[in-house]
C-alpha cells in the first residue's frame, strides 16, 4: 500500500497547526453567552426528538428560543455601540 503525503511541510502545516490569536479568543469569549444559550436550545430539542411535546415541553422550547434571541439582541447591541469592538 502506498502512502500519500505532502512533499512540502508548508502545504499541510500552515493554516491548521496554529493556536488561536488573542483577537479570536476574545471574540469567542464575547460570544460565550450566545453559545451557551444555543446549546441549551439544542439540548431541549434533542430531549424531545422521540416524543410528542407536551405543553410543558413547548414552554421549554419557547423559553430557550427567547433566551437565544435575547442574547443575540444584546450581543448585537454591544457590537453596534462599539463596546465589544
Amino acid at each position: 500500500m502506498k502512502h500519500i503525503a505532502a512533499v512540502q511541510a508548508v502545504v499541510t502545516a500552515d493554516e491548521f497547526d496554529r493556536e488561536p490569536t488573542d483577537a479570536e479568543l476574545d471574540a469567542i469569549e464575547r460570544e460565550l453567552p450566545l453559545i451557551f444559550a444555543e446549546v441549551e436550545l439544542l439540548d431541549v430539542r434533542i430531549s424531545l426528538l422521540d416524543r410528542t411535546p407536551s405543553e410543558l415541553d413547548q414552554r421549554r422550547i419557547r423559553r430557550a428560543c427567547n433566551k437565544v434571541l435575547t442574547v443575540r439582541r444584546d450581543l448585537s447591541n454591544r457590537l453596534d455601540s462599539g463596546e465589544a469592538a
